[in-house]
C-alpha cells in the first residue's frame, strides 16, 4: 500500500526559516573575514548552543531544577542569531564592518564552546540528603511474658542440684612472638625509583641533596605514602 504524502505546514515553515537564518549568520560571518569553511560553521555552532540550551531547559524544568543558566545561553545563542539576521537586512554595510563586531564574531567559537560545556557537565538535580527527625522516640522494647506458674509445684519438693563440676584446669598459654606492624604503607617500586629519580635531579642541577620538605611537595602525594617514602630515601 502507497503512503500519501502529507505536507506539515509548521515543518516547512521551520525548514524555511531555518535555511534563512543560517544564510545570514554564512553572510555576517565572511563579510567579518571568516572565509571557507569557517564562515559555514558559524551558523551550525550558533544553531546548535540555541538547540543544547533549549534541551537542557527542558530537563531542569521536568527534574524541578533551576533553569536559569540554560535560559542565559539561549539568550545569548538567539540574541546572535537574531542579531545576524538583523544585520543583513540593509541596515549594516557588510563591505565595511565595524572592528567591534569582527571582534564579537571572533571570540564566538570560545563563547559557544564554554556554553556547551557548563550546559553539558552542569548537574540536574541534587543528591538528596537523608535528614533523621529529631523528636522521633524509640520503639519499646517487647516485654517477656513471665509463664504462670501452678500451685502444686509450689508445694513439691526442690530437686537435688547436682554440684557444679569443677573446671579443669588449661594449659598455660605461651604469648606468641607477633611480627611488628609496618612502619607506613607498601610503596610501589615505580613510585619509588621515581622519587629517588627527583632526588637525583634536584642534586645534579642544584648540588645540594633534597629535604624532605622537598620531596613531599614535589611529589603531592597523602602524608603516609609521602613519610614512607622520605623513610625508605633516607631523606631529613
Amino acid at each position: 500500500m502507497l503512503r500519501t504524502i502529507r505536507f506539515d505546514a509548521v515543518l516547512i515553515q521551520a525548514v524555511i526559516a531555518g535555511a534563512l537564518s543560517f544564510a545570514h549568520l554564512h553572510d555576517l560571518a565572511e563579510a567579518a573575514g571568516q572565509d571557507g569553511w569557517k564562515a559555514w560553521a558559524y551558523p551550525v555552532s550558533v544553531d546548535l548552543l540555541l538547540v543544547a540550551a533549549w534541551r537542557r531547559m527542558r530537563t531542569l524544568r521536568d527534574a524541578a531544577g533551576a533553569t536559569r543558566s540554560a535560559w542565559t545561553w539561549f539568550t545569548v545563542a538567539l540574541g546572535a542569531s537574531l542579531g545576524a539576521n538583523v544585520s543583513t537586512a540593509g541596515l549594516l554595510d557588510l563591505h565595511h564592518i565595524p572592528a567591534w563586531l569582527r571582534i564579537l564574531v571572533a571570540g564566538w567559537p570560545a563563547l559557544a564552546f564554554l556554553g556547551g560545556t557548563l550546559l553539558v557537565h552542569t548537574p540536574t538535580t541534587d543528591q538528596p540528603v537523608p535528614v533523621t527527625p529529631a523528636d522521633t522516640e524509640p520503639e519499646p522494647l517487647p516485654t517477656p511474658e513471665t509463664p504462670a506458674v501452678s500451685l502444686d509445684r509450689l508445694t513439691d519438693p526442690a530437686p537435688a542440684i547436682d554440684p557444679a563440676p569443677k573446671p579443669e584446669p588449661k594449659p598455660e598459654q605461651v604469648p606468641e612472638h607477633t611480627a611488628p606492624p609496618p612502619a607506613g604503607p607498601a610503596v610501589p617500586v615505580a613510585l619509588l625509583n621515581h622519587a629517588r629519580k627527583l632526588t637525583e635531579n634536584h642534586q645534579a642541577t642544584t648540588g645540594t641533596a633534597m629535604d624532605a620538605a622537598t620531596l613531599r611537595a614535589r611529589l603531592a602525594l597523602p602524608a603516609p605514602m609521602a613519610d614512607a617514602i622520605v623513610t625508605q630515601l633516607h631523606l631529613t
